[in-house]
């Protein structure tokens, strides 16, 4: 279609702005309503993605029970709790191990730099805790075996624990006392603060207030209770050629042999959260793109109603262009011109609209928002499509006029 013809089609919609307008309001809202649909689920689909990173999706993870006491003493009786010789039989037995990394929590009782006293929780780790966990440095390093080995009283602490001892204050080289031990700084995590406290039923760690230090030095300096397990939590890491579900089996088989067959552990594979989150989350783009459709249907019969009521009124013009000898085609070019004018123009303010509705959807639901230039493409191509089928009938309707009846009508 050439520019002339858009310009005739705008001009002439712009006569019947109110007809226009109410035409219009069924396509802005399907736009939108699939706009926000795609803004919110994206948004949805990356922070999961972010979320389950910090789980890692080439892991599988096995993490300690909390037991009462009482119970725990008759557990003990057949287990003797999670150990790090689990993580070394999981290592070996387990295919498609690349590596394991372990964790225990150690009891803070206080965390002070000088005057200012923090609260955290501090964690005794394996070297590839790190990696595990996604964990990146902005200043300093992370606790290597040589800190492990020597037993050294060092440390890595997250961001905000830094800034509530230090302040703006260079950490690395600084001592905090932990408890009764003093510890030498190495390295501060970068920021990496959760949007949530958990995923899909799944606590996630808030590094940005934790302590880290090596595994071997938390086990040798730090006090434990005998009836406690010896690790927390271990993270076993897939090296990519086997399934995490397939590995999960044998790790879940392992464990209960090790532990006689004690209810002591928890299983997790995050990659099976991922998972499980994206089906909830299909479930909901279905029924959002179900409601969207009909808008946009709603929206496309109001755009052969309001092409068929210009049929009718502009009959006399139609038998004159036809006199004067325009061809049928020429007819079907015009109306679906006005076509494509409502349909581009209701899905431009309809992405406006979506983009409104994704951004108070998302601060009211505490949801993310992410955009797919893809996403906006399909969004006015469809638009476009709906509008185009709904004017072909109006159009040929058009030129199906005979030009002698059309002259002597009264539109």
């Amino acid at each position: 279609m050439n520019r002339a013809l858009i310009l005739e089609a705008v001009a002439e919609l712009r006569r019947r702005k109110l007809r226009t307008g109410l035409t219009l309001l069924g396509m802005i809202f399907g736009v939108g309503a699939i706009v926000a649909m795609l803004a919110v689920g994206e948004g949805s689909k990356r922070e999961a993605l972010r979320l389950v990173a910090e789980l890692g999706l080439d892991n599988v993870l096995v993490e300690s029970k909390n037991i009462e006491a009482e119970q725990l003493k008759e557990v003990r009786t057949r287990s003797l709790g999670l150990s790090a010789a689990d993580g070394a039989a999981a290592l070996a037995v387990v295919p498609g191990v690349r590596s394991v990394a372990l964790k225990k929590e150690i009891k803070v009782d206080q965390l002070v730099f000088g005057s200012q006293v923090a609260s955290g929780r501090a964690f005794a780790v394996s070297p590839g805790y790190a990696e595990h966990s996604g964990l990146a440095l902005k200043e300093g390093r992370w606790l290597s075996q040589a800190d492990g080995a020597r037993r050294s009283p060092v440390c890595v602490l997250g961001a905000r624990l830094s800034h509530t001892l230090f302040g703006a204050t260079p950490a690395v080289g600084q001592r905090v006392k932990l408890n009764h031990v003093w510890l030498q700084v190495v390295g501060v995590l970068a920021d990496r603060t959760p949007s949530k406290a958990e995923f899909e039923g799944v606590k996630l760690g808030l590094d940005d207030e934790r302590l880290f230090v090596p595994w071997e030095t938390g086990r040798s300096r730090f006090s434990f209770k005998r009836i406690e397990d010896e690790v927390d939590g271990i993270s076993v890491r897939l090296d990519g050629k086997v399934a995490p579900d397939s590995a999960a089996r044998v790790l879940q088989a392992l464990i209960a042999q090790r532990h006689g067959g004690a209810d002591d552990t928890n299983l997790i594979v995050p990659m099976g959260l991922y998972r499980q989150n994206q089906q909830t989350q299909r479930i909901f783009t279905i029924v959002m793109s179900s409601i969207a459709a009909v808008s946009l249907l709603v929206g496309g019969i109001g755009i052969m109603n309001i092409m068929l009521a210009n049929v009718l009124e502009r009959r006399r013009e139609v038998g004159l262009k036809r006199a004067l000898g325009a061809r049928r085609r020429d007819v079907v070019e015009q109306f679906l011109a006005e076509a494509l004018v409502i349909a581009v123009s209701g899905a431009l303010l309809g992405i406006v609209l979506g983009a409104v509705a994704a951004y108070v959807i998302a601060a009211l639901a505490g949801w993310s928002v992410a955009w797919s230039p893809l996403s906006l493409l399909l969004a006015v191509l469809l638009c476009v499509a709906v509008g185009l089928a709904f004017g072909v009938y109006p159009a040929r309707q058009a030129a199906a006029l005979d030009p002698i009846a059309a002259l002597r009508s009264d539109g």
